[in-house]
């Protein structure tokens, strides 16, 4: 078992090649079609993430902009190195590697993004009409840029209703390039995208490109360790955006455990120092929650309930950096979303009970319609008697229940004398 003390984790080989199943994984996430939703009357793009990253990397040596690499990152880079098949992941993180010699290729690399979507839009669409501003609007979720001494970086979202969104990075200078040791991966791409360019031969186990993968946490084997064993190790969160604190809480759900050596208190509270000094204000807390939720917990919601707890748990015995009120502030904040996911849970689920219990009744019409010429009357049923379901707003009053049975001569009606006679 690899040792995951600091040392062992600074040294060591950081890169390591592909076997055939994780490049033929690979191969797979690449060729899968990924839905870039539009909004509006905009129509939705079918983009193999391949086709997208070549069309891209063309437009930007069009354009003049030097490209050192291209990287896949993040949860998919997880799932095609980990040892598990089934591991989830969400978005569809890419690194493009470039010089940015000024605050204007920022703006060229958002051009030739934009523009590269013209080259998806269906047969039919006019695409003169389709100016930068005007994609930007339909099928970007998130634009965010940086230029300064020590981090000079731009990231553009493609947005989709499923959560799975296609984040493209484009960076030349980042100070920080990973949260935690399970997210450090990245798969340089390069190779594998020569091998569609020029090989006619599809790929198999005896001919497969040499494809090589890089732990930025540091040793390779350390970090893969951690991910196939569930482990939460990291260092300096207070160096991280938000303190790492978010992506923390949802490992926890996730049934991820901290390295024995870490100490995770002092980590805890580093994590939330650093959340409140870039997110000070508390509709600015609000907003990161919102979208995070939205982002990495589709159709989780009972694990979004559980994750609001955790954050909430975690803030209330690690916060030391903030007043009282406003220490109240946010877990007041955490709760009233706990409690919005509790009340979403109640409105699905009585939906689907409604539902049902429709379902059911149109069933059970359909029975009796169908069996209805069959049917011989033994029993009568007599007397008031209420009865209510869910969703009613008043119950429905019928009759108390009596038996006559028209087959016996003796049987007396509780309300006349006669019955018996008329049988």
């Amino acid at each position: 078992m690899p040792e995951t003390n600091a040392m062992t984790e600074d040294s060591g080989n950081r890169f390591q090649v592909l076997c055939y199943e994780q490049v033929d994984r690979l191969h797979r996430v690449m060729e899968a079609c990924i839905p870039v939703h539009g909004r509006g009357n905009f129509p939705t793009l079918d983009i193999k993430l391949k086709d997208l990253v070549q069309v891209v990397r063309k437009r930007l040596q069009k354009d003049g902009i030097h490209l050192r690499d291209v990287r896949l990152n993040g949860g998919a880079a997880s799932y095609i190195l980990g040892s598990e098949n089934n591991q989830a992941y969400n978005d569809l993180d890419l690194i493009f590697g470039l010089k940015l010699t000024c605050q204007n290729d920022l703006q060229k690399v958002k051009d030739s993004v934009l523009n590269s979507l013209l080259d998806f839009l269906p047969k039919g669409v006019n695409k003169e009409k389709m100016s930068p501003s005007s994609l930007n609007e339909a099928y970007v979720h998130k634009m965010v840029k940086i230029y300064n001494d020590t981090d000079r970086w731009s990231l553009i979202s493609l947005s989709n209703i499923r959560g799975r969104n296609v984040e493209l990075k484009f960076s030349d200078t980042m100070k920080r390039q990973f949260e935690f040791s399970v997210d450090s991966f990245q798969i340089i791409l390069d190779s594998l995208l020569t091998f569609y360019e020029i090989s006619r031969a599809p790929m198999t186990e005896h001919f497969y490109p040499t494809v090589v993968a890089e732990s930025v946490y540091g040793n390779f084997d350390v970090a893969l360790y951690h991910l196939n064993h569930k482990l939460i190790a990291t260092r300096n969160p207070e160096e991280i955006r938000g303190g790492g604190l978010l992506k923390y809480c949802n490992l926890l759900v996730r049934s991820y455990v901290p390295t024995e050596d870490s100490d995770i208190r002092l980590l805890e509270k580093y994590m939330c120092s650093r959340f409140f000094i870039d997110f000070s204000d508390i509709m600015d807390q609000k907003t990161k929650l919102e979208n995070y939720l939205a982002d990495h917990f589709i159709g989780e919601d009972q694990l979004k309930h559980d994750y609001l707890m955790t954050l909430w748990s975690v803030v209330n015995e690690s916060t030391i950096c903030l007043m009282g009120h406003e220490r109240r502030q946010t877990l007041e904040l955490i709760q009233q979303l706990a409690h919005q996911v509790l009340v979403m849970q109640e409105q699905k689920a009585y939906s689907k009970q409604m539902k049902m219990f429709q379902f059911d009744q149109k069933q059970s019409f359909l029975t009796f319609d169908q069996q209805k010429s069959n049917l011989i009357i033994d029993q009568v049923y007599y007397g008031p008697f209420s009865y209510s379901y869910p969703g009613m707003d008043q119950p429905q009053h019928y009759y108390t229940v009596y038996t006559y049975d028209y087959t016996s001569q003796t049987t007396t009606c509780p309300y006349c004398d006669v019955c018996s006679q008329c049988v």
